[in-house]
Formats: C-alpha cells, structure tokens, sequence
C-alpha cells in the first residue's frame, strides 16, 4: 500500500483564474526518498501544504496509507525553509512541541525522548541551549528532530538547506541520508538544487509543466549508501543536465 497517494486532485489560490494543481494523481512508496524539482512558484510547496492540511483542495482526494488525510492526525511531518525554531524556548522546549500537542508522556518521559532525539542528531548537552546559541546546521538538525518526534512516518521537507552555506549543506545532505537509512521513515524533499536532488533521491520527481498534473519519476542510477565521488559518474552526469535541460525549458526569457 502506498503511505501517500493524491487521486485527481486540484487546487486554486484566491484571486487566481486557474488551478495550479490541475487533476495531479501520484503515489509514494513506503521508505522512499524523493527529492521534487520545479522552477520557482510552479507549485510545489502547495503539494506539502495540500497533503499536511494547511490547505484544502478543490477537488480529488489525498491519503495516507490509505485513509484521507481529512479525517487523521499526526499522519505526516513537516519542516519548512526556516527551523521555525521560536527563540524565547530552549532547544529542548522547542524539541517538547509536538509531544505537548499530542500530549505524550510524562514531563520525564518527555525529557527522555528530548534528550534520545538530541543524541541522534548530534546535538547531545544542547538541551539548555537557545536556538542563537547554535548555527545554521545545528538549528536545521535540532529542528529536524523536532519533525522526527512528531512520531510520523511521512516526512515533508520543503528546502529545508536552502539557506545554508555550501559546505554546512552538503555536510547536512550527507547526514539526511544516513538518518533516512536508519530510520527507515519516507521522505519527500523540495529543492531548487538539481545536484541536490540527484545526491539523495532514489528517483526524482519532476514539475516539468505548470499547472501540476503530472509529476515525472525520472529515476536515480545510484546505489545506497553514495559519496560525492559518486556525483562525477558519466550517468549522474548526464542525468543531471537532463534534470536541468527540463528545467531550463520552462523558464520563459
């Protein structure tokens, strides 16, 4: 069964005199990590927040293993461009949100997980600090494992190294991939950055048209685990000015 699925689904801002999302159908495989790729505004984001409720559809149905999203909580995880951490609450009262909301445990139990999710991202004794005290990469790690005990096993991240320095993002990519290999949790990944895309994708998922009715699979002939060398393959290569060629053509002059 597939954890996401979209059936025909459409979407219209206010104010606009056309769908944006236009009759999309796709589906995600469990423990599958897919990176969407789209020139700016073509709509990528509205998928996220379609499939986490921010945003309602006009038409068709969005389901998570199987069920409408309408009618469950807690069925997905989100993490946006920015760590949205709130800078008046330590890292561990940031992390404690989505155990608050869903009303998880004890106050100890709670510190428990806090402190276990910490330790998993490399953030170990950061606990007590504030979100000012940390680096780009450092917030982006605390705030993903603020996404990862919300307990979902959908994962919705839209840019989350976008603002990030080359360096700290491609040490970030590296560690995304191996939390994804040991969490075994189902990713999809919105980047502007097509080597990004190519690096952690299984296969990549492509707006080649707006409006959004198709999604094209364009798969990633690269094994896990993958290093950088592995990016100067003739294939990977290849594939990559593929994926911008496609990009490319969009984009009116």
């Amino acid at each position: 069964m597939s954890i996401l699925r979209f059936d025909q689904v459409s979407f219209q801002y206010p104010g606009e005199d056309f769908d944006i999302i236009d009759r999309l159908s796709f589906s995600v495989e469990p423990g599958s990590f897919h990176c969407i790729i789209g020139i700016s505004g073509c709509g990528k984001s509205t998928i996220f927040r379609m499939t986490n409720g921010l945003l309602q559809p006009k038409s068709g149905t969005i389901s998570v293993l199987g069920k409408p999203v309408s009618g469950q909580k807690h069925y997905c995880g989100y993490m946006p461009q920015k760590d949205m951490l709130f800078p008046w609450r330590t890292i561990g009262e940031n992390l404690a949100l989505p155990l608050e909301i869903q009303r998880r445990g004890t106050k100890a139990e709670r510190l428990g997980l806090i402190d276990a999710a910490l330790a998993d991202v490399g953030l170990a004794g950061c606990r007590d600090k504030r979100p000012d005290e940390l680096s780009g990469g450092m917030r982006q790690r605390a705030a993903f494992a603020r996404t990862m005990l919300a307990g979902s096993d959908l994962l919705l991240l839209d840019e989350p190294f976008s603002a990030l320095d080359f360096l700290t993002r491609i040490s970030m990519q590296e560690w995304l991939l191996d939390q994804w290999q040991r969490h075994k949790k189902t990713i999809l990944f919105i980047t502007h950055d097509v080597e990004e895309a190519v690096f952690l994708s299984s296969s990549v998922l492509v707006v080649d048209k707006t409006p959004i009715h198709t999604l094209r699979e364009i798969p990633v002939p690269m094994d896990y685990p993958r290093t950088r060398q592995d990016l100067t393959r003739p294939e990977i290569v290849a594939l990559r000015e593929q994926l911008v060629d496609m990009l490319r053509k969009q984009v009116t002059v």
